[in-house]
């Protein structure tokens, strides 16, 4: 158990936050200056809290009742910055070793983990984006860490980069046992890495818990652009002639392009609430290959042109959907009233889909 619960004050700026967290991947979420970066330093040791407590499982490492703050290289924290940091004067071999730790893992089994024998005697200089942070990463993992701290690790990276560093930070938990803590702004990250999200805005916390509830709440993503929901289903079929994949879901499967792999575990993915086409009967003769079936929950209706309806679908998630307010009045579109939600395949972004 990891808990945090600590308050900052700066000019102009508060950072108040109480949380709990589990072993797993947890997501800090929300806009550039809402707190995420200066809750991780705090944590890490480069700030100190002006109160409050900070602990892992039994230990403190800030308590400012019991005046306690562990220096940085004692807490056993584990830190990837968005650009990496190596030191340019290093190779990646040095790179690693210069946050060895004794009675941490093996030199040998990381660059193996990480794939990294075949730089080690390069400069970061001469290494791509997506190579420097799997070094920045192997650097913490050799610093024997009990939890890792990334702040958006995967800001600076292209999306064929991103697909190279998902797995890695993936398997810091499932193989290693190391919870982690990461900054992102990004939902499709958020909805690929983590299993709990804590959503930080002007320095509270606005809500917390698992992903996908998290992620669907009306606040967590307001403008229409913005707006995105989850949906969880398994890996039924694949079509081969047209690269098709279905995905099994109780309110009707689920169709996107790309061969997610082999496996039938069930995977997450991201709509976008302006992706979302609603219709009253279940249509025909349409190029739309995914149609949901569901209740309307609830209207967010403001004085602009545009609505966020929010779809109760068969199996409990929930689907929001983007349309002018012109369009809801002719429709007729109140709470209670069953609806078709309409996907086109092309809509759902594969790529930030988990291979099984």
């Amino acid at each position: 158990m990891i808990e945090i619960s600590v308050k900052q004050s700066r000019p102009n700026f508060t950072l108040d936050v109480d949380v709990k967290l589990g072993h797993g991947i947890t997501a800090l979420f929300g806009a550039s200056g809402a707190g995420k970066s200066s809750l991780l330093n705090l944590i890490a040791g480069l700030e100190q809290p002006d109160s409050g407590r900070i602990r892992i499982g039994s230990e403190s490492l800030f308590d400012s009742k019991a005046k306690i703050n562990l220096a940085v290289h004692k807490r056993r924290i584990g830190y990837v910055f968005q650009d990496a940091l190596l030191l340019p004067h290093l190779s990646v071999r040095n790179n690693l070793r210069y946050g060895f730790r004794k009675g941490g893992m093996e030199f040998a089994s990381i660059v193996e983990f990480l794939g990294l024998s075949a730089l080690l005697e390069r400069r970061p200089s001469t290494l791509s984006g997506g190579e420097r942070q799997r070094v920045a990463i192997g650097r913490a993992l050799l610093s024997a860490p009990r939890l890792v701290l990334m702040d958006e690790p995967l800001a600076s990276l292209d999306m064929e980069r991103k697909r190279e560093i998902f797995p890695y930070i993936e398997q810091l938990q499932k193989k290693f046992g190391i919870p982690v803590i990461f900054v992102s702004h990004a939902i499709e990250e958020v909805a690929r890495l983590a299993e709990h999200v804590i959503v930080l805005r002007d320095g509270k916390v606005v809500a917390q818990g698992s992903t996908q509830t998290v992620m669907n709440l009306s606040d967590a993503n307001a403008s229409r652009f913005e707006k995105t929901s989850i949906l969880t289903g398994k890996p039924l079929s694949y079509d081969a002639a047209y690269g098709l994949t279905t995905l099994s879901h109780p309110a009707g499967n689920i169709s996107l392009t790309g061969q997610l792999g082999h496996g039938k575990a069930p995977v997450r993915i991201v709509v976008k609430a302006t992706d979302v086409t609603l219709a009253l009967n279940k249509p025909k003769d349409i190029s739309a290959r995914t149609m949901l079936k569901g209740i309307i929950a609830r209207c967010d209706v403001e004085n602009g042109p545009t609505v966020i309806i929010h779809v109760k679908l068969e199996g409990g998630e929930e689907l929001s959907a983007a349309l002018t307010r012109k369009a809801m009045d002719q429709l007729g579109l109140d709470a209670g009233q069953a609806v078709w939600c309409l996907l086109k395949s092309v809509s759902i972004d594969e790529r930030w889909i988990a291979s099984s």
